[in-house]
């Protein structure tokens, strides 16, 4: 098989490929009641889906009044995460077909995340998808985290691609911005289903207001095949 055109696909990791944001609310929570604030919630939990993790951790110091710094809670953070993560995390299983799908007809993928580098290589290889995702871009690595572009850019270039033949998977209005300012197409599968009509998914080329339950590979592979700029019903 060969790549349809000069497509390339670049995902988002945490709640798109992966159902990871249970672990990131566990490390968060865990954190913050160490530093005396306690009963942090899951809805106080989903304003932070889709930024990175220093730009969280950075809200939580002043929100809070943390007297760590933002280093040292940023790595006990990712600390805590990693060891959620490496032994409890879960892929999707119509984006791992999705994934195997896009592999076996040629097309270069990416990951663009806004966790550490060592976060995603864990999530990854733990999972297995690590055997097909071997371009991996960490918000840690650029400039500007989501929802500005830098990552998908950057996706792009280490992929050889223009951006207009990219497709970004998205589940956060954050980096459903980020493809949009990036100039690629976007597939939104939102995570939290209350933010399904949030502006930002409004520039996605697919929006599938049922988020993962609505997704499935065989779909989402004929609507980029096709090339409708179509919303779901």
């Amino acid at each position: 098989m060969s790549n349809p055109g000069h497509l390339a696909v670049i995902f988002d990791l945490d709640g798109t490929l992966v159902d990871s944001e249970p672990n990131y609310y566990e490390a968060g929570r865990q954190l913050l009641a160490e530093h005396g604030v306690p009963d942090f919630s899951w809805a106080e939990h989903e304003r932070y889906v889709g930024i990175s993790t220093l730009e969280t951790v950075t809200s939580w110091k002043a929100r809070y009044g943390l007297r760590a710094s933002v280093e040292e809670l940023l790595a006990a953070k990712n600390r805590r995460y990693l060891d959620l993560a490496r032994s409890a995390t879960r892929a999707y299983p119509q984006m791992r077909k999705f994934v195997e799908l896009l592999a076996g007809e040629g097309v270069p993928m990416a990951v663009a995340s806004g966790s550490s580098r060592e976060a995603i290589d864990a999530v990854l290889a733990g999972t297995g998808l690590d055997a097909h995702l071997h371009t991996v871009v960490s918000a840690d690595e650029v400039e500007r985290g989501k929802p500005a572009p830098d990552v998908f850019l950057e996706a792009a270039r280490r992929l050889g691609a223009a951006p207009g033949d990219c497709v970004v998977l998205e589940d956060a209005a954050p980096g459903a911005a980020a493809a949009h300012a990036a100039g690629m197409r976007c597939i939104a599968i939102p995570y939290v289903a209350a933010q399904a009509d949030a502006p930002e998914f409004a520039t996605a080329g697919l929006l599938l207001r049922g988020g993962q339950e609505e997704f499935t590979a065989r779909a989402a592979y004929d609507w980029l095949t096709a090339g409708r700029a179509t919303y779901a019903p």
